[in-house]
């Protein structure tokens, strides 16, 4: 059975941060708020509990395209080969904000995904999300949660989020209703940025 924590955006409690933090570090997976969608996260440097995303989303994980959930952008120059400046001015405008950016990948990933040329990176304008990877010490790796039915294709009800999952994390937060909107998806990795999914994020950025 997961835990159910709540925890206030304006606010975040510090010692649930810590505990949550504690959690991933161990191998844990948590189910967390972000600026757009509920995801599903784990530690970058676990590969376990990276293994565990893997078979719940039904992926196999050197194939899985997961995103890098950072807690601003000093964690770029880890996993990210050097940008351009049009780019990096393209990432100061957007973040933290409801984008996924998909950037070339350097020879530091871990070694799960060490074949991939390329990784999204996020930083959600959420101060529950950042907060645990702040906490943590490195990024965790995050896919969005989806629901079955078509008219909502993300859950937004931490507490049906809950009843879904609980057999399947450890720990789902509850940092309120979710929105229903994934993030805009935009590839830096050739010259010109290139959309790939228009969700909630502007594009006049």
């Amino acid at each position: 059975m997961a835990e159910f924590i709540k925890i206030y955006e304006e606010n975040p409690n510090s010692k649930h941060i810590k505990y949550i933090a504690e959690v991933v570090r161990k191998g844990g997976l948590i189910i967390y708020p972000s600026d757009t969608v509920y995801a599903l996260g784990c530690d970058i440097t676990n590969k376990k509990a990276l293994e565990k995303v893997a078979r719940i989303k039904g992926v196999k994980l050197e194939k899985a395209n997961f995103s890098f959930v950072c807690k601003d952008l000093s964690n770029l120059s880890e996993f990210v080969k050097q940008i351009n400046t049009s780019s990096f001015k393209i990432l100061k405008r957007a973040l933290p904000g409801p984008y996924t950016f998909i950037l070339p990948g350097n020879n530091n990933l871990p070694k799960v995904f060490k074949n991939k040329k390329e990784v999204g990176i996020r930083v959600p304008d959420n101060s529950i999300a950042r907060a645990i990877v702040t906490e943590l010490g490195n990024p965790i790796v995050s896919t969005s949660i989806y629901d079955e039915d078509e008219i909502i294709e993300y859950t937004t009800d931490p507490e049906l989020i809950y009843e879904k999952w609980d057999k399947l994390v450890d720990i789902v937060i509850d940092g309120g209703y979710g929105d229903n909107v994934p993030s805009t998806v935009i590839s830096l990795c050739g010259d010109e940025p290139e959309l790939i999914r228009e969700g909630k994020g502007s594009l006049e950025i």
